[in-house]
């Protein structure tokens, strides 16, 4: 029997549409949470056996060296941390507070099946984790982003966000892009299976890539891959992809997902099913089989069975850091767009290279600032800013911190919206006051953010900081694409800082410095001077 495989969905724009329909991103980050990074928590990470130095790579700072150390206990060691560092009262505080968003951080261990175990070392059982964090969120009315995090082989170099803190970056490869677009497949399917993920609407591709494009060769192909890896699934699971179709000449009633992609990639002529993409998807199914148990989905490569049980049946938003995020011709990630997408940004004032570390100075350059119309203007809409904080380069008054609060709100509610980072971080007496300008929940609770995620306690906070009429500026204007300047020592973002990486010290100053880690090399911290 022959038909014509009803994909089309709606006639939309394959760029722009956004599943969260008109409503602002108001949101936060789960981190440290099922990818941790020690100098949140630093007590805590100390009692579970790790440690803490100035350089992150020599010492048990990371998931993969602390899986390396204790590889009988790590297990059980990590399912304690998961299921007390996010609870069902976190969600329940969350919802008061009107977040409405959450962006999830995980490590593409979380597919057991993609570890090296000969020579990579991470704890199992994450997924468990996930599935039961989603249901909360679900139930609590929040719609989450999966955020591939932490990527195989590393993708930034000297980070404890990429789940291993080491210089030696591999994800750059074509082995390592393959487990990328593995991770891609199995975690799409499950975000449209599993009925707890049915308020997942998007899945971000890399969190924070090197800066500089010359050390990231074929990502641009990496991303188009990502797309075609997540509306392939799709379309096998006859879910319509804004803006595009295939047609498929033989029914898939009564087929499983293994047969399909046998006959959808030996009928396509659209060119979705590039070698990359069709041997992701091919390596992915028999994972999934291994997991169906795990995940309480028997039958999963069933396409018949798919729909009674539930589940997310639009097409995911596709997500990426934003164009302006690497410089050296870098490639823009609107060229991979098919269906929704949305693009992420990334803002530290911290660490430097933004603006002078004073208010005034903070606050000229966040009223003015223009990423959301530069990235419109090269096809990057919608962005929302998915890292932020209110953390300070100098001694930051509580009555400043409010308006640092307002001030970036109200520059990042001009694009889609924003997603804090983080939900929390450890209270302790090792932590020091580290949650005063990290935490999201001790913001709203010393009230310099509001109640309410779309208020603000100054609309007019801005008003005596007009856009400078000359470029005197100290921030300097470099435009995506254009090589960094040998002497420049800007820096604005978690990403690229080879040096120091774990809260060298217990006073709340050493602590806020760590998560961006201020770096020493130039030439992949510009991220702050893009305005």
């Amino acid at each position: 029997m022959h038909f014509l495989l009803p994909l089309l969905g709606a006639l939309l724009s394959s760029r722009g549409a956004v599943a969260w329909g008109s409503d602002k991103i108001y949101g936060v980050n789960l981190g440290s949470w099922l990818v941790l990074e020690s100098w949140m928590l630093p007590a805590e990470w100390v009692a579970m056996g790790g440690e803490t130095c100035s350089d992150c790579s020599t010492c048990i700072a990371t998931e993969f060296a602390f899986a390396k150390a204790y590889p009988d206990t790590v297990d059980q060691t990590f399912a304690k941390h998961w299921s007390t560092w996010f609870t069902q009262d976190h969600v329940n505080q969350l919802k008061s507070y009107g977040i409405n968003t959450v962006r999830i951080p995980l490590g593409y261990w979380i597919v057991e099946a993609l570890v090296d175990r000969e020579i990579e070392y991470y704890p199992r059982g994450g997924i468990k984790n996930l599935i039961n964090g989603v249901k909360m969120l679900r139930d609590a009315g929040m719609q989450v982003i999966l955020d591939h995090h932490a990527l195989p082989g590393v993708q930034t170099p000297g980070q404890m966000f990429t789940g291993n803190c080491t210089n030696d970056v591999q994800f750059y490869t074509p082995y390592n892009y393959g487990r990328a677009l593995t991770w891609t497949a199995v975690m799409t399917t499950i975000a449209h299976l599993h009925p707890n993920f049915e308020s997942v609407f998007a899945i971000e591709a890399v969190n924070e890539p090197i800066m500089d494009a010359s050390k990231t060769p074929d990502y641009g192909d990496f991303q188009k891959n990502f797309v075609k890896t997540i509306r392939v699934v799709e379309l096998l699971l006859g879910i319509g992809v804004p803006g595009h179709g295939l047609d498929l000449d033989v029914s898939l009633n009564g087929l499983n997902l293994t047969s399909a992609v046998s006959i959808a990639s030996s009928s396509d002529k659209s060119g979705l099913f590039s070698p990359e993409v069709t041997r992701a998807i091919t390596t992915a199914l028999p994972i999934l089989l291994e997991m169906e148990l795990e995940l309480g989905l028997p039958g999963i490569l069933e396409i018949g069975k798919a729909k009674s049980r539930g589940g997310n049946w639009k097409a995911l938003t596709t997500n990426f850091m934003d164009i302006n995020w690497q410089y050296n011709n870098s490639a823009n990630p609107a060229d991979a767009a098919i269906g929704p997408q949305g693009y992420d940004n990334h803002l530290y004032y911290n660490y430097g290279g933004v603006a002078d570390p004073n208010p005034n100075a903070y606050m000229a350059s966040i009223c003015n600032l223009t990423r959301v119309q530069n990235d419109a203007a090269l096809g990057n809409s919608p962005l929302w800013f998915g890292e932020w904080a209110i953390t300070t380069n100098f001694d930051a008054t509580d009555a400043f911190l409010r308006d640092w609060g307002d001030a970036q709100k109200l520059a990042y509610s001009k694009g889609a919206g924003w997603i804090w980072w983080n939900f929390r971080v450890e209270q302790s007496e090792k932590a020091g006051d580290l949650g005063r300008q990290w935490s999201y929940l001790e913001a709203v609770e010393r009230a310099f953010m509001t109640k309410d995620p779309s208020q603000v306690h100054d609309p007019n906070v801005c008003d005596k900081y007009p856009m400078p009429t000359s470029s005197s500026s100290s921030v300097a204007s470099i435009s995506a694409g254009t090589p960094a300047p040998a002497s420049s020592s800007l820096t604005s973002t978690r990403s690229s800082a080879p040096t120091s990486s774990i809260k060298p010290s217990t006073s709340a100053a050493a602590a806020t410095s760590s998560k961006s880690r201020a770096t020493s090399s130039t030439a992949e911290s510009l991220q702050g001077a893009r305005d």
